[in-house]
């Protein structure tokens, strides 16, 4: 189990992923036709051009989700119940084919849950920069996890 348990989190937290990701042509690819989303900006080179960008944007869903997903071995990993929702997702700058994404995470708030005495609330704060330290992709996510389990001893 690679996760930590709600009371082992502390407001503040932090928490720098050591999986630094290259994105490629490939991923975007796969999952932009994957979730059916038919933009130009993220399947055709020849029209991003004539744009501002000049190339080709990667989905900015990806890069939600390989953010998160970086996140999950350090923090929730064997320790969550659920994921509770992402709130104040921004893209503050594109990313684009070739990118290195690095992920942080901080701990931004805890709270007991009043359902489950084993677990507690979690708002986590993912933070992506790129290769050139640009911070590209944010978010909050509020997920249900476990408190550590009470030791068992046999007589």
């Amino acid at each position: 189990m690679a996760g930590v348990w709600f009371d082992e989190l502390e407001v503040g937290q932090m928490f720098d992923h050591a999986i630094r990701r290259t994105v490629t042509e490939t991923d975007n690819l796969l999952f932009t036709t994957l979730s059916h989303n038919p933009a130009q900006l993220h399947l055709d080179a020849e029209y991003m051009k004539d744009t501002d960008y000049g190339r080709v944007l990667v989905n900015s869903c990806f890069t939600l989700s390989l953010m998160v997903g970086v996140s999950v071995g350090d923090t929730t990993l064997g320790t969550a119940v659920a994921n509770l929702g992402w709130d104040e997702v921004r893209f503050p700058a594109p990313v684009f084919i070739g990118d290195t994404l690095r992920i942080e995470t901080e701990v931004v708030a805890l709270k007991d849950s009043k359902s489950r005495p084993n677990a507690g609330i979690v708002t986590f704060e993912h933070r992506a920069y790129n290769q050139d330290d640009v911070l590209v992709a944010t978010c909050k996510r509020a997920g249900l996890q476990l408190r550590k389990p009470a030791e068992k001893y046999d007589a």
